[in-house]
């Protein structure tokens, strides 16, 4: 907390001594959660609800330094070691909660050579949606944030893509080798320690009769990944003898029901290239893992709602542990089932939401009895104010 203060406070005084970083664009959310996770047998599990009460909380400050260059910093709850998640549960006994830095970053958008701030050099921790193209959350968790340096065309900053071309390179560690901590596999003599992710994206978005639309791909590669990252992490991985070079293809097309009704399609796939012939631990046949989404409404105004319907599949070696935490009780992967939600605006700033989760563990069934492979029900209702 010390060192929070003391980054909170540096900032502070930069902004006060330095006028010309006069915007410095304050904002920040507070989500209360019911969260019922719910199975067919209780047998399986011991119980047959959770019922827990959570938050998140999360302030960021991202200054327009000039007009050349922005940053940011952003504080947050959650824990010192769940990487797909910011939520705290409440369970304190009156103590104060944790508060982590979430965000940190430099973006350097050069108008010269006339590049009129069409290029982003990002370094620092930021978050996926502001850093990736991001669709929905086959891939990647809502709440991650990328270590490391990215480049950004087409994209301004906020990290909103414009129309037209949009790119996106990055080189992000994963966990970096000191040559003391315990590995999961040792790896290949004279063979890179550090476990780091190499991302390459490219979309364009355009409008035709009135519908808007955008199709993109993306390839990242993860190195090292297999024997780096602690099983202390929650979720835990586990993937000695394992390799993912996932190749990501989605679109998204959107239209008007009425003048203040919006609907959206969304669609992504995303195939893990790496097979069994140089990692023994893989299914060639369990690589595959999509997701289809199709939502009425926005909310973005009072007394407006939205409601949302997605289908997903993932099979067991598609995609790593990084894809969404709510899925099965956060099981990441091997899953198939629907989510449903719900929000509605209730007053200025205001949203108010309800989530519904049902899912299946694809291979339960293939290999135990039906007893032991349960449908797995959440319910998520959540109050959210953005300031």
């Amino acid at each position: 907390m010390k060192k929070i203060a003391m980054i909170v406070g540096l900032a502070a005084s930069l902004g006060f001594n330095h006028a010309e970083a006069a915007d410095w664009n304050w904002k920040g959310d507070i989500r209360y959660r019911y969260q019922s996770d719910l199975t067919e047998f209780p047998t399986v599990t011991g119980e047959h609800s959770r019922d827990r009460h959570r938050s998140r909380v999360r302030l960021g400050v991202t200054p327009w330094i000039n007009e050349e260059l922005s940053g940011g910093i952003q504080l947050s709850t959650g824990s010192a070691t769940e990487t797909t998640s910011r939520n705290q549960t409440f369970s304190g006994q009156f103590l104060a909660n944790s508060v982590y830095l979430n965000e940190y970053f430099i973006d350097y958008h050069p108008v010269a050579y006339g590049l009129d701030s069409q290029i982003n050099f990002i370094l620092g921790k930021r978050a996926v949606a502001s850093t990736l193209i991001v669709i929905n959350d086959l891939v990647w968790d809502s709440d991650l944030t990328f270590e490391g340096a990215t480049i950004q065309y087409g994209k301004d900053a906020d990290g909103k893509e414009k129309e037209g071309v949009s790119a996106v390179a990055g080189y992000y560690l994963l966990q970096e080798f000191s040559g003391v901590q315990t590995v999961l596999t040792t790896p290949p003599a004279g063979q890179e320690k550090n476990a780091i992710l190499l991302v390459g994206q490219t979309a364009y978005t355009g409008e035709f009769s009135n519908l808007n639309y955008k199709v993109g791909a993306g390839y990242y590669n993860y190195s090292n990944f297999g024997y780096q990252i602690p099983a202390t992490n929650s979720p835990a991985p586990n993937y000695t003898g394992k390799d993912f070079n996932i190749i990501e293809l989605f679109g998204t097309l959107d239209g008007q029901v009425t003048e203040l009704l919006p609907w959206k399609l969304s669609a992504q796939y995303a195939f893990n290239t790496a097979n069994h012939t140089t990692n023994s631990n893989i299914d060639d046949a369990k690589r595959n893992s999509y997701l289809i989404e199709a939502k009425i409404g926005d909310a973005k105004q009072v007394g407006q709602w939205s409601v949302n319907a997605d289908y997903v599949r993932i099979e067991r070696d598609a995609l790593t542990i990084l894809t969404d935490s709510d899925r099965n009780m956060g099981t990441a992967t091997n899953l198939a089932g629907f989510k449903f939600a719900g929000n509605y605006h209730l007053t200025q700033n205001l949203m108010l939401g309800l989530t519904w989760f049902q899912f299946n563990t694809i291979d339960d069934k293939a290999t135990v009895t039906d007893e032991s492979a349960p449908t797995r029900r959440i319910i998520m209702a959540d109050a959210v104010v953005k300031f």
